[in-house]
């Protein structure tokens, strides 16, 4: 007679492949537990409340959240809320943060890379024309603050990611669907 049954082996090998990480998770600390040593990526979003950053929804309300690199979207008459991952500033340095508002749309952007880009990296051309080369993506959101945007990527590995040189980053389907749902005038918040 076979001592050990399928029900038996299927149970002692998920005992066995589960254990590394029961060991792992017992010896964790309080702050890694709760996740604030953990590193940030797509899968770490924080909700957010719209009340908590504005009075009214007005015409359109996006908060950009550079912590859990997720962009918040809700319709004027709050019947629509949209999350999205993005791509945020690579360091603090680059990072803008407070209220503005979407004062142009441009569907193929071109790329006019800032003086201090181009210090940082000598190699960046003075101007990209729209295309699938272009760091923009396929539409763009400008903010009232020069030099910052809302836009898309060709590079989907920068989403979830500290990538940017000051911009929040969304996919290329996702920034062309916000861009259809975002009108001139849209309140804007980056936290």
């Amino acid at each position: 007679m076979n001592r050990f049954s399928r029900r038996h082996m299927l149970a002692i090998t998920t005992a066995t492949l589960a254990t590394p990480s029961i060991l792992r998770a017992q010896g964790l600390n309080d702050n890694e537990r709760s996740g604030e040593n953990a590193r940030r990526n797509a899968s770490s979003f924080q909700t957010q409340a719209w009340q908590d950053h504005f009075d009214t929804l007005g015409k359109v309300t996006i908060v950009a959240d550079t912590t859990s690199r997720a962009l918040h979207y809700w319709a004027a008459d709050g019947s629509d809320y949209r999350m999205y991952p993005t791509s945020v500033p690579l360091n603090e340095e680059l990072t803008r943060l407070g209220y503005t508002e979407v004062v142009r749309k441009k569907e193929g952007p071109t790329w006019t890379p800032t003086s201090s880009m181009r210090e940082r990296d000598p190699t960046l051309p003075t101007f990209m024309p729209a295309g699938e080369d272009n760091p923009l993506g396929t539409h763009a959101l400008y903010l009232s603050w020069p030099a910052y945007l809302i836009h898309g990527t060709h590079d989907t590995r920068k989403i979830g990611r500290r990538s940017s040189s000051g911009c929040i980053g969304l996919y290329n389907r996702q920034i062309a669907e916000l861009f259809q749902l975002v009108p001139v005038g849209a309140q804007v918040r980056l936290i």
